[in-house]
């Protein structure tokens, strides 16, 4: 049978440890140096290309499509009303904002929102009404925080103020483009192009012979109706004789 030993401690070196834990929480108490964000008491200031929830501009999208197709985790799908915008599926998002950078018209637009809580998988998946502007946010931060590095010191400067979650969105120059065909005599009638126009702008008109013998139509003609082009891009990618290009119009 083995005894064992009660551990000796010593009562002073044990009120001089108590002592220095106290003076220790009263000197984080009076002036912090610890690096950690109290959140959501307060918040980290994020700089202004923090990649947050996605905000949507429905009155800048040409419906180009380019978002979807860039999107690494196919995270954006194609809804139609009028005519087709992009939804978000948050659930597969990565936040990589490809789709942010590759908008031609900036009708996606960052912001610093990313704690963004949601009751099921269901609701991840946001429409393009849904991510027209940020969700309600609750805000319970009273000051905003931000890392000072000092050679090889960390610390925390903290401010009585709050930071702003809403990015204003960047001015975007935008040429108008229009399609336009380089080589007609080249084109093979294939149609991809005009399956593809989500505005119908793309007719394909070809020359076909009954077993009569009777000709109808003119050979391969491809018209498109600038009035309706929204410079998308969709047919240029789609053509596989590479004959369709973007033109820049007006000034």
């Amino acid at each position: 049978m083995i005894r064992l030993s009660k551990v000796k401690t010593d009562p002073i070196e044990n009120l001089k440890r108590h002592a220095e834990a106290i003076s220790e929480a009263v000197k984080q108490a009076i002036k912090p140096d610890r690096i950690t964000v109290e959140y959501p008491r307060e918040r980290r200031r994020y700089p202004e290309c923090f990649r947050g929830f996605i905000v949507f501009d429905r009155e800048k999208c040409i419906s180009c499509f380019r978002c979807a197709q860039i999107c690494p985790a196919n995270a954006i799908q194609m809804g139609y009303f009028d005519r087709a915008y992009p939804g978000i599926d948050y659930a597969k998002c990565i936040f990589c904002h490809f789709c942010v950078d590759s908008c031609p018209t900036g009708a996606l637009n960052t912001s610093k929102v990313h704690d963004v809580a949601f009751k099921s998988m269901d609701e991840m998946r946001l429409s393009a009404k849904q991510i027209t502007k940020v969700p309600e946010i609750v805000r319970e931060e009273k000051q905003t925080v931000e890392y000072y590095v000092d050679r090889k010191v960390w610390t925390l400067v903290r401010k009585k103020e709050l930071d702003s979650l809403e990015v204003p969105p960047k001015p975007v120059k935008v040429k108008e483009r229009k399609a336009a065909c380089t080589e007609p005599e080249s084109c093979l009638g294939c149609r991809l192009c005009a399956n593809v126009c989500p505005q119908n702008a793309i007719k394909v008109e070809k020359c076909e012979i009954s077993i009569d013998e009777e000709v109808t139509g003119t050979g391969c003609v491809l018209q498109i109706q600038t009035d309706l082009c929204t410079g998308c891009g969709l047919c240029v990618r789609q053509c596989p004789m590479q004959i369709l290009t973007l033109e820049e119009v007006g000034e």
